[in-house]
């Protein structure tokens, strides 16, 4: 694909992507190549590698005769990091950090007790270092370089586990935790108290307490979670 084809294609998929992801079109809803072409001032091989990037994802099925049609919520690859993006860009983005953080809740505490129990001892020593970072700057509200030390922790956790379908998921988590801090849903300066969790989760998981480092990192996403509920900033 040239630079020029990549170009025309992202501003394609720049619109219809969150659209789809959205609900703007409901399942079922058709396009066609021709009517992509005309919308969109693209050529036809434009306008079909972006709808080979929608099909990989789920979004829609392209078949000869019925054409380009929207399929229902449940056939989407909703891991797909770029899809996660569409949906929290949209209307339904309390919503979708909601679905995301009760993911968290099912995975990260589980993560953090295989961390202490089958990381290397010289790795579970550096994540209390991350943790110190993290309070720094978070006392100091820098929270981009705040932003940046979660998702170097919690990442490393998942990295830590020793599972690799753990692991994979960290594309995911990351996506949470850049969003709650571009669309605003971070304080200022975070809690102190998830702070203290962030350490005593790190010095679990250095010391090789599973129990610990699980119950710490259950009150960090619960606190996330009772943050969203009352659609309020958390930390």
């Amino acid at each position: 694909m040239t630079t020029e084809h990549r170009t025309l294609h992202n501003r394609v998929l720049a619109v219809l992507g969150p659209a789809i992801a959205a609900g703007e079109y409901a399942p079922g809803h058709a396009f066609t190549l021709q009517g992509l072409e005309g919308d969109f001032g693209v050529s036809r091989t434009v306008a079909r590698e972006a709808v080979r990037v929608l099909e990989s994802m789920g979004l829609v099925v392209s078949r000869p005769r019925t054409g380009i049609r929207v399929r229902p919520q449940r056939d989407w690859s909703v891991f797909d990091p770029q899809l996660i993006r569409w949906r929290l860009a949209g209307s339904g983005r309390m919503e979708q950090l909601r679905s995301l953080n009760e993911l968290r809740a099912a995975v990260e505490p589980g993560a953090a007790a295989l961390a202490a129990e089958r990381g290397p001892a010289d790795e579970r020593a550096q994540l209390e270092a991350v943790a110190e970072r993290m309070t720094l700057t978070g006392q100091a509200g820098e929270l981009t370089t705040f932003m940046e030390l979660d998702i170097a922790f919690h990442r490393r956790i998942l990295e830590l586990s020793g599972n690799e379908m753990l692991s994979g998921l960290a594309e995911v988590v990351t996506e949470v935790l850049v969003a709650r801090t571009s669309y605003d849903l971070m304080p200022h300066n975070p809690r102190p108290e998830a702070l203290r969790l962030h350490m005593t989760v790190a010095r679990a998981v250095r010391d090789g307490l599973p129990d610990v480092a699980e119950a710490a990192m259950r009150a960090i996403v619960t606190e996330v979670a009772d943050a969203l509920r009352d659609d309020a900033p958390g930390c």
